[in-house]
């Protein structure tokens, strides 16, 4: 991506990052200026939201250590992104980020 992208960017995509309100914050403010650096990052927060979710419920109704496990995946993937999206670098999460690329590719 053009540098002046990332760092028009870069702040929506911090942001993305930080909670789930922060989430729907740059999603929102992302509609209208339609950055592929935020949107790129908006997909793999996305993503880590759903991972989280599924190792909650694998914990509660399946294994808790199974569940501990998804969990400390899902918390090793958001650090990893997180520490990209501060070096300004669209990244993929290990393993499953091109996944969250194409199952959100309508989400702009």
């Amino acid at each position: 991506m053009i540098n002046q992208t990332v760092q028009e960017g870069k702040t929506l995509a911090i942001v993305c990052y930080l909670t789930f309100i922060g989430l729907i914050i740059a999603v929102i403010m992302n509609l209208e200026k339609r950055n592929p650096f935020t949107t790129f990052h908006i997909r793999q927060m996305l993503g880590l939201l759903i991972m989280l979710l599924v190792s909650n419920l694998i914990e509660e109704y399946l294994n808790s250590w199974v569940g501990t496990l998804c969990w400390m995946a899902t918390a090793f993937c958001w650090f990893y992104a997180f520490f990209h999206v501060i070096k300004g670098e669209a990244k993929l999460v290990p393993y499953v980020g091109e996944h969250f690329q194409e199952w959100f590719k309508n989400v702009r």
